[in-house]
């Protein structure tokens, strides 16, 4: 049996990253949509790639450990690209809440009880999670360490807490590399890595949602007002991901890697700063 690249969610930019990791493995590609799923398979098999599709809900426990036994099955899994999500213009409070933050927690939990020895993997994140203001010590641990199927129970995630989707974005995306780092430990123990990666404004299709949204104005001017003054590419988050997981990264685990042109930067100490109200 070949080795198992597993890439959950079938956008560009896991595709791209998935080419770049890929080759010679078996990629299992996971997709709520049947459409989309297609689509991004036919870009990978008629690249040359060996694809088997299966359509997968991450909100659903049940369905991401189905999903696990099925990679499994295919062979050695021995990377993971999760790269699904849905964006504040998207989704309601609720649906970020389950799939942003849940549904990774039970990829984690699900895939680090797979994972090759050798193994690796990349959590696609967000910069919306460096822009959240400081969470207590206490917020901190539960999000990295409360089992995923309690996490929506928890004081801080309750209705009046989170204010609107983008502050139900930001602690899911924040959750989210807080987790990576906890669940390194886990996958640490199987002689495997698992990282983040965040990216800023990346040319997807999420991405134009985003900007010809209700927030539009907002991710024009990030783009405009950061030290880099354009948007990434699909590409450029490919090639930092194909570090993380070969073997030139293979002292690199439990970290996250903001990769936004600089829009954090100019957030705090730029032009993007929010005005004072003094």
């Amino acid at each position: 049996m070949k080795n198992v690249t597993v890439l959950i969610g079938s956008g560009s930019i896991g595709v791209a990253i998935a080419r770049r990791v890929s080759s010679g493995k078996h990629i299992l590609l996971a997709n709520l949509s049947k459409e989309v799923a297609d689509a991004a398979a036919d870009v990978l098999t008629n690249a040359g790639f060996e694809v088997t599709i299966e359509l997968v809900d991450i909100s659903s426990r049940d369905q991401v450990k189905r999903l696990a036994k099925k990679a499994a099955a295919l062979g050695k899994v021995t990377g993971l690209i999760h790269a699904a999500g849905v964006s504040p213009s998207q989704a309601s409070i609720e649906q970020i809440l389950a799939v942003d933050m849940v549904g990774t927690a039970y990829i984690l939990e699900e895939f680090g009880n797979i994972i090759a020895s050798g193994g690796s993997g990349v959590v696609i994140s967000s910069q919306s999670g460096h822009r959240l203001g400081a969470l207590s010590d206490e917020q901190n641990r539960l999000l990295a360490t409360t089992p995923a199927d309690q996490l929506l129970a928890l004081p801080m995630l309750q209705q009046g807490q989170v204010k609107d989707t983008l502050h139900a974005y930001q602690l899911s995306k924040r959750g989210n590399s807080l987790r990576v780092m906890a669940e390194a430990v886990r996958w640490g123990k199987r002689g495997a890595r698992i990282n983040t990666i965040s990216p800023g404004i990346i040319i997807t299709p999420l991405a134009v949602d985003e900007l010809t949204g209700p927030r539009g104005e907002g991710y024009r001017r990030m783009i405009e007002l950061c030290p880099i003054g354009r948007a990434g590419t699909s590409d450029e988050v490919a090639n930092l991901a194909a570090l993380l997981m070969g073997s030139d990264g293979a002292f690199i685990t439990g970290s996250d890697f903001l990769m936004d042109g600089g829009v954090t930067a100019s957030y705090f100490f730029g032009e993007l700063a929010p005005k004072s109200s003094c």
